[in-house]
């Protein structure tokens, strides 16, 4: 896990855990960037159709409760470390 927080491309990953973290990253920093050529990779490693609107969906949840978070200034939770 310490791994995965650190850099994903480094950690033991099997081949959908890596390709649902690259489509988080795109669809994080990237969201008009991704395409159709995107959604037919997570098919590729074996995603169907509700799996892949499933993940976008809690992709997309997290970016936005995040950022809603982030306007408002809210406090992060107890133990959790300062971005930075």
């Amino acid at each position: 896990m310490e791994q995965i927080a650190k850099d994903y491309t480094k950690a033991k990953l099997t081949e959908i855990d890596r390709a649902l973290c690259d489509h988080a990253l795109k669809l994080t920093l990237t969201p008009s960037a991704v395409n159709q050529g995107d959604v037919e990779r997570l098919r590729q490693v074996g995603l169907d159709d509700r799996a892949i609107n499933d993940a976008t969906q809690v992709i997309a949840f997290f970016n936005y409760i995040n950022r809603i978070a982030d306007g408002l200034g809210v406090d992060l939770e107890p133990g959790m470390p300062p971005a930075e």
